[in-house]
């Protein structure tokens, strides 16, 4: 692909005391088949010896460097999109890295594509010392996917490639919570754009102990105030009856994680909250008696 032609797509890194991993997070960037792009790493107030292994990166003029002072990912992620001069927005953890050819496909499939805005795929699921736990991933969507986002974000923030002009349009991250931003703004974008699911696995994604998003309890909290945010501030994406068909998800799921933990009058506290919302609807009922029989 001629590079004079080709768009420039803006890779933003937020980092805090990732040592152990940042290195292979902006090597395998380097590493694209595609050649077109800047990286922003913005760290987030890292105590221990980060830059020292970032500084050689930054020999490479398509590398950027900030720093601020710790203020949570979604602010740094902020501050790069401020930065940021691409055609295309993608985002990278500093735990996490692509296969090589991830910005090349998705640039080819805008090309084949025009008519949407997010295209996004699976994951490769590793441990923290990189082996690989699994390749099965939940089910995703194409097209105006709101009334599946409602239920649970299906987009993975490591794979996804997003036009420039979604954020110019609808705002980068709400900054507001240290958990679940990134569900905060595909859910946004699904108001207004449409979304391409491609069954490829873009990214490896490592989990660990102690990742923000391993707290269960939290995000469940935390998606609680998005999808309240988001049916006050876009009433109109979809029917009452399909919102009410996304909080009445939410409970169920919710309820489905407390009885599995042993907490089972807080499960059926959730069901009830479900069948209230949605008292036909097939799933709800095989929920409930998922908790009852847990």
């Amino acid at each position: 692909m001629n590079k004079s032609t080709s768009p420039l797509v803006s890779i933003i890194t937020p980092t805090y005391n990732r040592a152990d991993f940042i290195e292979q997070a902006v090597n395998s960037v380097l590493a694209q088949t595609f050649t077109n792009f800047e990286l922003l790493i913005v760290d987030d107030g890292s105590t221990d010896n980060t830059w020292d292994l970032l500084e050689p990166a930054l020999a490479d003029s398509r590398v950027r460097y900030f720093h601020q002072e710790n203020q949570g990912q979604s602010v740094a992620r902020n501050l790069a999109l401020v930065e940021a001069k691409g055609d295309f927005v993608c985002f990278l953890d500093s735990d996490n890295y692509w296969p090589a050819e991830k910005l090349e496909q998705q640039v080819e499939l805008f090309r084949e594509h025009p008519d949407y805005d997010v295209i996004y795929g699976d994951i490769i699921v590793i441990d923290e010392d990189g082996k690989e736990v699994t390749r099965k991933n939940m089910k995703r969507y194409s097209g105006h996917i709101a009334t599946y986002m409602i239920r649970d974000n299906c987009v993975s923030m490591n794979t996804a490639m997003a036009r420039r002009r979604c954020f110019d349009e609808l705002g980068a991250m709400s900054g507001t919570r240290r958990v679940a931003d990134d569900y905060d703004l595909w859910l946004r974008f699904s108001a207004r754009f449409r979304f391409l699911y491609v069954p490829q696995y873009f990214a490896y994604y490592r989990v660990m102990d102690d990742q923000i998003s391993s707290d269960k309890t939290r995000r469940f909290d935390s998606n609680w105030q998005i999808i309240n945010d988001f049916r006050r501030e876009f009433p109109d994406a979809m029917s009452e009856k399909e919102f009410d068909f996304g909080f009445a998800a939410f409970h169920s799921r919710k309820a489905r994680y407390l009885a599995s933990h042993g907490s089972k009058r807080e499960a059926l506290g959730e069901m009830a909250k479900a069948l209230r919302r949605s008292p036909f609807r097939r799933a709800t009922w095989r929920s409930l008696a998922a908790v009852v029989l847990k």
